[in-house]
């Protein structure tokens, strides 16, 4: 964070501040769960899936998500297959062993609200490993 349109807010020569969020902190039960009150995550665009890994190792980052903002699951269905659920590797990164290169790509992500989003044939079955594809977001 850096302040930039009100000179009266700011202290001079002072650095910016770096923000780290997370939903892997423990939880304060003691603490009342709305923290003060949740706002909602408005995004540009749409939720973005960058497809890592090898032939028998996919590993999908998810980002860009709104409405509650964080995924609890995820399930990717290729042209040749069903929906299969992916297994969350670390942070937003989902996992499947499956042999999915040469297949068009679906994808359906559950947010901790419960709101489930599907995001149907955004990878073209020509795609590469490293590459990002944009699918449905959540309406806030």
């Amino acid at each position: 964070m850096k302040c930039a349109n009100d000179p009266q807010w700011c202290h001079q020569g002072s650095p910016s501040i770096f923000i780290t969020a997370t939903n892997f902190c423990p939880p304060n039960f003691a603490q009342a769960s709305d923290n003060g009150g949740w706002v909602p995550c408005r995004k540009q665009g749409g939720i973005r899936f960058t497809i890592n890994g090898f032939k028998y190792f996919n590993l999908v980052l998810v980002t860009n998500v709104a409405g509650a903002g964080d995924i609890v699951k995820v399930w990717v269905k290729g042209s040749k297959t069903s929906w299969m659920s992916m297994s969350r590797n670390w942070g937003q990164n989902w996992q499947s062993n499956a042999v999915l290169a040469g297949q068009a790509l679906s994808f359906r992500v559950t947010g901790s609200d419960r709101r489930t989003s599907t995001s149907w044939n955004i990878v073209p079955s020509n795609w590469q490993f490293g590459q990002t594809f944009s699918g449905k977001n959540f309406r806030v």
